[in-house]
């Protein structure tokens, strides 16, 4: 869709400054709008571009990850293992699950990478392989993790981590946190806390169309301005 878009654009812009192009616009060889629609389209394209790749990186993008990816409700951290739900995108813990921030920890490389393990009651677990997941939201020298709803007695989900950029330092706090603790993570998977993550996975979807919708009709307005503007300065000079 973009490559035809450019395609359009430079045909437009070809035709405008074509000596055909000259002659279809009137007698006195004036190409204004044709001229007018090469540069309209020109800033149609280049900002259905701008915007567009924005939306699909905040909303749809997160959107098609979490759906190409399986889901899962009532999740023990007790007796599921890692291997178990590797192709997990959304889990829903069971009921009782928690953070147990006094075993958070973080490992700092310009940025501070915190985890802390998701837990269910007060017994030890044989292995920790379920871990919430937050950049510059702990100290990195103490067991302090405060990312996002750490606190909220609410949330008992979370998101599939998609940044291939980032697991690697966060498995790196894990095993800090293993050596610190000791305790075993055999196969962490990791995730970003949330209340309801089905729901705000749904959310992505529904504020991406409706981006989509706004932007739409925001540059429909624009080149209705841009015509009545246009139209109002060619006839001062003269041109129809």
């Amino acid at each position: 869709i973009v490559a035809a878009g450019g395609l359009a654009v430079a045909l437009a812009g070809i035709f405008a400054c074509s000596a055909s192009g000259r002659w279809f616009a009137n007698a006195e060889h004036e190409p204004t709008w044709l001229v007018f629609l090469f540069l309209s389209m020109m800033t149609a394209w280049l900002a259905a571009i701008s915007f567009g790749s924005a939306n699909f990186a905040n909303n749809m993008q997160p959107y098609f990850n979490m759906r190409n990816l399986n889901n899962y409700s009532d999740v023990s951290p007790v007796r599921m293992r890692g291997q178990q739900l590797m192709d997990a995108g959304v889990i829903k813990f069971s009921a009782g699950t928690r953070l147990d921030i006094g075993k958070s920890m973080g490992f700092k490389n310009q940025q501070v990478f915190c985890v802390a393990p998701i837990v269910a009651g007060d017994k030890p677990l044989a292995t920790y392989d379920f871990w919430a997941v937050g950049t510059d939201c702990c100290s990195g020298n103490q067991a302090n993790f405060h990312c996002p709803h750490f606190n909220n007695p609410h949330a008992n989900g979370g998101f599939r981590l998609m940044a291939d950029s980032d697991r690697a330092f966060y498995r790196l706090a894990v095993q800090q946190a293993e050596a610190t603790y000791n305790i075993k993570a055999i196969h962490p998977l990791f995730f970003e806390w949330a209340i309801d993550p089905m729901e705000t996975v749904e959310g992505w979807k529904q504020a991406g169309r409706a981006e989509f919708l706004v932007w739409m009709l925001a540059y429909f307005v624009f080149q209705v301005f841009l015509v009545a503007t246009a139209t109002l300065a060619f006839a001062k000079l003269g041109f129809s």
